[in-house]
Order: C-alpha cells, then sequence, then structure tokens
C-alpha cells in the first residue's frame, strides 16, 4: 500500500518502522557547523549542512543537546528543556531546521538528559532558596551529611571523578545540606520517585513531538530510579560491573522501567509513534529491558566502541546482540564511534597492547598511532557495521575518516573530567573538535571565526572539498555503501559462512554477503559480484580474486 492509499488512521508500516534499520548520523551541534562566525556551531549551521547528509544517504539526524546550557558538561547540563540556547539559536531556527530535514527525506531525533538538570535550571534555583524539606528542594536529591553534617551522606562517586556530593553553603557561609550529582556538581540529580518530575518530562516530549521530532536518544537511561531509603547503601564498584538483578542503588534498577512505560504511552499518542533509544550501560542480559515494545523500543549496543580490531570478538558481539534484539522485539544499535569515546580510527591504529581510551584521555599525543592502519581497519569495520541488520550510528566526522585529536593545549580543553580529575584525564575533546568543510576558508570551512575548540593542521587532508573530489576517499566510500545499504538492506536476519576464522563472513539475503579479512595477511574471496570495498581487491594473474589484510568486501553470490 502507497501512502496516498492510506487513510488518516493508519499507519503505513515503513513509516512506523522507520527507524528498525535506519542509519542515524549524531550531530554534535556546537562542533558541527557555525553560521554566524562566533566560533561556535548553531541549528542554523546544522540546516545549511542538510544537503550534505542527504547526499550522505543517511536516515535520520541525531542532536547532541542544543539546548540552553552553561556548558558545564558540553550541553549536558540542561537549563531549559523547551528552548534553544540563544547562542545556537530560536525555536524559529529549530524549526526550519525540521523543515529542511524532513523536506529532504531525513527524520530529527534529539537528545533528552532526564538524569540531572544544569545548576541553572529553574527548579534548583527554587530550590536553593527554598529550606530543608521544601517541595522545591524535593524535585531533586539533598540530604543532610553524616558525622553532624561534615561528611557526604553516602561514599557514591562522581563519573566525573570525586564525590557525588557537594555541600550547600548559606549567603552567611553557614554550611547546610548536600546535594546528588552523578556527573558534575553542576548537574544535580533529579528525584525519579517525585510525580511533579515525571509529569514535567511527559510535558517535555510532548513540547518536542508537536514540533516534528521523530525520536529522542534518552541520555543516562539507566540512573534514574536510585534507592534513596537512609542509611545510603554504597555503590557498587564500577571495576566490578553492575549486578544483574536490578539491585545497584544508582544505576540500572528495575523501577526505571516504569518511567519508561508512562514515557511509551506519551510517544505513542503520536501517529506514527514517535521512537527512543536508550543510553544505558548495563549488563548486556538488562538492554533489551530498555528496548521493550511496551518501553524505549531500542538502545543502544556500545560493545564495539569498545572491541578490539578482532574477528572471535567482533562475531561474538554481532551474535550476542543479535539474539537480544530478538528477545526484546526491537532491532540491533551498532556504533563504533560517539561524542564519548576515542574515535574508532584511532583506537585501531594504536599498538594491540594500548588501551584507546586510557591512553589519549591521560594526555598521550599518540606517537604510537599508526594512522595508515587505522583508517584501514576503520574502513573496513565501518563496512561491516553497515552490512548489520538494524540500526547503524554514525558520529559526525567518521565518514571523513577523522582521527582523534589528542594534542589540544591543557588551556583549551572543556571537558568536565579535566577538571575533576585534577588535570590527571584530558577527557572527550579530541572527539568533539569542529569539522573541516573546506580548505579555503578559514577554520576549515566550519566558520569564519576561531573555533572553540582548536582543529589540527592535518585536517586540511581530511576535509570534506578534499575528499569528495576523491573516488577513494573515506567520504565517497560511505556515499557508496550507503546508497548500496538502501537497496540492499531488508530483514533483520543473517547467515554465518564458516570459512576462515580470520575472516567474519556472513549472507544477508539475495545472495548478498559480507565478507571482512581482520588479518594483515590476504585471504580466499568467495566467488561473485564484488559491489563495493573497502581497499582495492587483489586478482593476481590467471587466479582467483583475494581479499587483502584488513579489508571489507560486499559481494553478490549466485
Amino acid at each position: 500500500m502507497t501512502d496516498t492509499d492510506a487513510t488518516p488512521t493508519e499507519v503505513p508500516v515503513a513509516d512506523a518502522d522507520w527507524w528498525r534499520q535506519a542509519t542515524v548520523y549524531q550531530v554534535y551541534p556546537r562542533s558541527f557547523a557555525d553560521s554566524d562566525g562566533d566560533g561556535l556551531g548553531d541549528i542554523a549551521g546544522v540546516t545549511s549542512r542538510v544537503p550534505y547528509l542527504a547526499q550522505l544517504g543517511v536516515d535520520a539526524i541525531w542532536l547532541s543537546p542544543f539546548y540552553p546550557s552553561e556548558l558545564a558538561d558540553g550541553g549536558y547540563d540542561v537549563a531549559d528543556y523547551r528552548d534553544v540556547d540563544p547562542r545556537l539559536g530560536t525555536l524559529a531556527d529549530f524549526d526550519d531546521m525540521v523543515a529542511a530535514a524532513h523536506g529532504a527525506g531525513l527524520k530529527v531525533i534529539v537528545d533528552i538528559v532526564p538524569n540531572h538538570t544544569s545548576d541553572q535550571h529553574v527548579w534548583f534555583r527554587e530550590a536553593l532558596a527554598s529550606e530543608p524539606g521544601s517541595p522545591a528542594r524535593a524535585r531533586y536529591v539533598f540530604r543532610d551529611g553524616l558525622d553532624g553534617g561534615a561528611t557526604p551522606p553516602s561514599t557514591w562517586p562522581s563519573n566525573f571523578g570525586g564525590s557525588a556530593w557537594t555541600r550547600l553553603t548559606r549567603p552567611d557561609g553557614t554550611p547546610e545540606q548536600w546535594y546528588l550529582h552523578l556527573f558534575a556538581p553542576e548537574q544535580p540529580d533529579l528525584d525519579w520517585s517525585n510525580p511533579e518530575v515525571r509529569d514535567d518530562f511527559k510535558a517535555t516530549l510532548r513540547f518536542w513531538s508537536d514540533r516534528g521530532v521523530d525520536g529522542f536518544r534518552v541520555d543516562v537511561a539507566h540512573g534514574l530510579a536510585k534507592d534513596l531509603v537512609e542509611p545510603l547503601r554504597d555503590a557498587n564498584p564500577k571495576d566490578f560491573g553492575l549486578p544483574t538483578d536490578g539491585s545497584d542503588p544508582l544505576y540500572d534498577r528495575d523501577e526505571v522501567h516504569e518511567i519508561f512505560q508512562e514515557w511509551r504511552e506519551v510517544l505513542d499518542e503520536y501517529d506514527p509513534p514517535r521512537t527512543a533509544v536508550a543510553e544505558a550501560w548495563v549488563a548486556r542480559e538488562r538492554v533489551s529491558l530498555y528496548a521493550r515494545p511496551t518501553e524505549l523500543g531500542q538502545a543502544f549496543n556500545f560493545e564495539l566502541t569498545r572491541a578490539e580490531f578482532d574477528p572471535a570478538e567482533f562475531r561474538t558481539i554481532i551474535e550476542s546482540n543479535l539474539e537480544l534484539a530478538a528477545e526484546s522485539g526491537a532491532s540491533s544499535t551498532w556504533v563504533l564511534s560517539n561524542h564519548d569515546v576515542v574515535r574508532h580510527a584511532t583506537r585501531y591504529g594504536l599498538p594491540a597492547t594500548t588501551d584507546g581510551d586510557a591512553f589519549l584521555l591521560s594526555g598521550g599525543t599518540s606517537p604510537e598511532l599508526d594512522r595508515a592502519t587505522g583508517l584501514r581497519r576503520a574502513r573496513a569495520a565501518s563496512m561491516l557495521m553497515l552490512a548489520l541488520p538494524g540500526s547503524a550510528y554514525v558520529y559526525q566526522g567518521e565518514e571523513l575518516g577523522l582521527f582523534e585529536v589528542a594534542d589540544i593545549p591543557d588551556d583549551q580543553l572543556q571537558d568536565p573530567v579535566w577538571i575533576r580529575t585534577e588535570h590527571g584525564l584530558k577527557g572527550r575533546d579530541g572527539c568533539r573538535v569542529p569539522l573541516p568543510w573546506d580548505t579555503s576558508s578559514p577554520a576549515f570551512g566550519f566558520g569564519t571565526h576561531e573555533p572553540h575548540l582548536p582543529q589540527p593542521a592535518w585536517f586540511a587532508d581530511s576535509a570534506v572539498s578534499v575528499e569528495e573530489g576523491d573516488a577513494d576517499s573515506t567520504l565517497s566510500l560511505y556515499r557508496r555503501a550507503l546508497a548500496l545499504r538502501h537497496q540492499l538492506q531488508r530483514g533483520e536476519d543473517l547467515t554465518w559462512v564458516d570459512d576462515d576464522p580470520a575472516v567474519v563472513h556472513f549472507a544477508r539475503h539475495d545472495g548478498w554477503h559480507s565478507v571482512t579479512n581482520f588479518s594483515t595477511e590476504a585471504a580466499a574471496l568467495p566467488e561473485g559480484e564484488v559491489l563495493l570495498s573497502s581497499g582495492p581487491v587483489e586478482t593476481p594473474a590467471g587466479g582467483a580474486a583475494q581479499l587483502p589484510g584488513e579489508t571489507t568486501v560486499w559481494l553478490r553470490v549466485r
């Protein structure tokens, strides 16, 4: 049935289920495109690049936070959930961006940050001006300290280092209660047992859905429900991993699913229903709970962001996550890079004994980085990911083969991790540097002013204007891969082909195969029509085609 055949009460299956096989492009707005020359990316900048994203071949744009914020955590400290940061534009600019995206056939997903607000949020300012026990403070987690108030209420740690508690001080210098912040002190945690908090966020979901937003990415989805019964229990040490019975006092508690069941009711008020995907760093067997159709409907699988370039590890991750998706009724999600992790071209270019995140977050300037190897592996891994059933998430710049920017001067670092660890960890700024668009323009075409994070000279080789003219560039590879993905992708299963332990080979349907050689040595390539390869395919004189090391090929086997 076509759209024109549908009655107003019917939802075409393709529309309702667009997210199941979508390629979603993550935009970090402050580093994407600057339209007004202030050095900060903005909403109008995103609008100006919608034609680029449409040509790239993605299905949806996901915007990281663009709300009013003091940028204590790159915008994840939200001061107003129903507005646009004035430095990034206006609600009218946002509406124009949505209209442009929809006009180009792209869906729009926005970040929602429900675990905590900014300390500049009107609710928290009211709480600071109120007395202990007041309704204003009941929206957050305030507690008296131990040892006469001098010691934090518990040993709970902040994800950014130090204690998760900060003590208030009255204007006259008198110390009083402590408030909880699982991240920066500028990000006070909300108390989700409070009905007012629940109702307000449902209103926020409706606000953006009414403006045409197609879905939501839910930040720290596993952190909303907390065991706040006193005395407060110690949290499970991170090194031990979260318990799998929902009993941790801070994360992945069973009660969180009551919240998302309420959200699903709101999202289903719309036609087609709005989508949602959970950012939930939980045990593998717990991920599917967030992805149930009665809750958010989909959850991120982050395992590939931490995987070595290893065939057995990739296959295990793929198998287990396809099983989990089938259990929940969702489709799988695949991610190689995002705004919180070291770019995968860099991870794959470091020696096997080097942990990419630890190396760069601690200030490494990557003298050990083998760029040729990193890029070759990144291209191969990206093609493998795009061949998998489910949703593929592409982080801005990975289509250019960008590496982590590891040498940002200390005085220009912005990540709160840098501050909270007393300059022990550099944080995530290296993957958030503004994109290079054009080598002939200031700031590599990002804008007309010096960008908020410095761009390295080597960006000149990876600018869009350079890669567009190169048929062998990573940008050209992504464009061809995404065009083929639209033609080929259907169904949510695959069949493994076991022919070489160094090769990850699977068949999808209609004779479409994806074959990735993780070895540095050439491997046999099945006979068939090569549709696309991440690198040159070798065909010895008089012999069968060979699959070079660290290369992926899509082919049609007859």
